[in-house]
C-alpha cells in the first residue's frame, strides 16, 4: 500500500479511537444545508399472504388462488379440506429479484403446458428447503430436493411433483438476467445443486434473508448481480471453475465482512485488525475487498454514521446526541459531529428533527402500484 494511503488510514484510525476525555467537548455550530437529503431508510417492505386466519376449509382455496399464476394444487389423497391448510408467504421485491419465505402442508403441484399458454411468466427460479423434502419432474427425470441442497427450475417449462411439510426459500429471477448464460442454465433445467459452490451460494442467500429488513435502495442492483454470477458459478463447466471459485468466494467474503461489520457498529475496537482476525484474511486482502467501497475505514465510518442517524431520527430514542455517538463508536463529540456534517450534509441536532423516509427500490405511478402490489403483479413485472 503506498504511504500516502497508509497515512490517510492511521488518521482515520486515530480519529475513532480518541481519547474519552474529549467526550465533554462543545458541539460545534451547526452546519446549515438546502440541499442536502436525508439518508435513506430501509428500501423493501415485504408482501405477506397467510391462511392462518381463515376457516380450516377456506385455507386451501385461499393458497391456491395466491399461486395459481405459478402451478395447480392438489391435496395428498388422505387430506381433505376440513383438515385445513396453515400456510404462510412472505415475499421481497428487490427489483430485479423476488426473494419468497414460504411454509407450507404437504401437497402435490403442477405447472402444466395449459398454464404456460395463459401465463407470460416464465423465469428461473432457485429452492433453498430449509426442511421437508420434495420430487418435481421434468421430462421424466425427477429432482429430489430436501435440506443442505438447491434446486434451480424454468417457469418455462412444464413440470409437476409434491412435497412434504416444508419451509424453504424461493429466488425469482427473470430469463433476461441469465441472457449471456442462456444455454449453460437450460442444461441445467431441474437440477439439484451441492458441494462447496452450492455451500457458499446457500450461505451467502441466508445471510441476505436476515437483512433484508435493513437494505437500501443502492444495495438491490448489487445483491441482485452477486446473485446471478454466484448462481451461474455453481453451474460452470469444470474447465471455468478455478475463475468461477475465486469469484463465488470473493462475493462470499464480502459479505461476511458486511456482516461483521454491521453487527459490531457499537464494538469499541471495531478495526481492520479486529476484522482481518475474525474473517482470517490478511490486511492487504481487506483492504482489496473494501477498495470499491473507498476503503475499509470509510465503510466502517459510514454504516456508523448511517445508524446513528437511524437513532438521531427515531422519536422513540430518547438518548442524548453523545450517547448516540459513544454508542456506535465515536469517542470524540467533534469528531462526531464534524463527520456526521460531512456526510449528510447537516449537523446531528438538525438529524434529531429529520425523519428519515423510506426510498422505494423503483418509482411506480399510484395506478401501476395498486396494479403491481400483489405477488402474481410482481411476478409479472420482475425485470422489466
Amino acid at each position: 500500500m503506498a504511504p500516502r494511503a497508509m497515512d490517510a488510514n492511521k488518521q482515520d484510525e486515530a480519529h475513532i479511537r480518541q481519547s474519552p476525555e474529549r467526550e465533554r467537548r462543545r458541539w460545534p455550530r451547526d452546519v446549515q444545508s438546502d440541499s442536502a437529503a436525508p439518508p435513506t431508510a430501509p428500501a423493501l417492505v415485504p408482501l405477506s399472504f397467510s391462511t392462518l386466519d381463515l376457516a380450516p376449509k377456506d385455507q386451501f382455496p385461499a393458497w391456491q388462488a395466491h399461486v395459481a399464476p405459478l402451478v395447480e394444487l392438489r391435496l395428498p389423497d388422505n387430506k381433505s379440506l376440513d383438515d385445513g391448510f396453515p400456510a404462510v408467504h412472505t415475499a421481497w421485491n428487490l427489483g430485479g429479484m423476488l426473494i419468497v419465505e414460504q411454509r407450507t402442508p404437504a401437497h402435490s403441484y403442477v405447472r402444466s403446458a395449459a398454464k404456460l399458454r395463459s401465463s407470460s411468466i416464465d423465469h428461473w427460479y432457485v429452492v433453498l428447503p430449509h426442511n421437508g423434502r420434495s420430487w418435481t419432474e421434468v421430462d421424466r427425470r425427477v429432482a429430489e430436493g430436501q435440506p443442505g441442497k438447491l434446486e434451480i427450475r424454468s417457469l418455462g417449462y412444464p413440470f409437476r411433483g409434491r412435497t412434504t411439510d416444508s419451509e424453504s426459500l424461493i429466488l425469482y429471477l427473470p430469463r433476461d438476467l441469465f441472457a449471456d448464460a442462456a444455454a449453460t442454465l437450460d442444461r441445467n433445467n431441474n437440477s439439484i445443486l451441492s458441494g462447496n459452490f452450492a455451500n457458499l451460494l446457500i450461505d451467502y442467500i441466508d445471510s441476505i434473508v436476515t437483512r433484508l429488513r435493513s437494505l437500501t435502495a443502492d444495495d438491490l442492483p448489487r445483491i441482485v448481480n452477486a446473485t446471478r454470477s454466484m448462481i451461474i458459478a455453481c453451474l460452470a463447466p469444470l474447465a471455468e471453475n478455478a475463475a468461477a471459485a475465486e469469484q463465488l468466494a470473493s462475493v462470499a467474503l464480502m459479505e461476511r465482512a458486511r456482516r461483521y461489520v454491521q453487527n459490531n457498529l457499537d464494538a469499541a475496537r471495531l478495526t481492520p485488525d479486529s476484522m482481518c482476525r475474525a474473517l482470517g484474511v490478511s490486511r492487504s486482502r481487506l483492504y482489496q475487498l473494501f477498495e470499491p467501497s473507498g476503503g475499509v475505514l470509510h465503510y466502517i465510518q459510514s454504516r456508523r454514521l448511517m445508524a446513528a442517524h437511524v437513532a438521531l431520527s427515531d422519536p422513540a430514542d430518547s438518548r442524548r446526541i453523545v450517547q448516540i455517538a459513544e454508542a456506535f463508536g465515536f469517542s470524540s463529540a467533534a469528531n462526531f459531529s464534524r463527520a456526521f456534517s460531512k456526510e449528510f450534509g447537516y449537523s446531528p441536532r438538525e438529524g434529531r428533527r429529520t425523519t428519515v423516509l423510506p426510498r422505494p427500490a423503483h418509482f411506480v405511478s399510484l395506478g401501476e402500484h395498486e396494479k403491481a402490489s400483489s405477488f402474481e403483479g410482481w411476478l409479472k413485472a420482475l425485470g422489466s
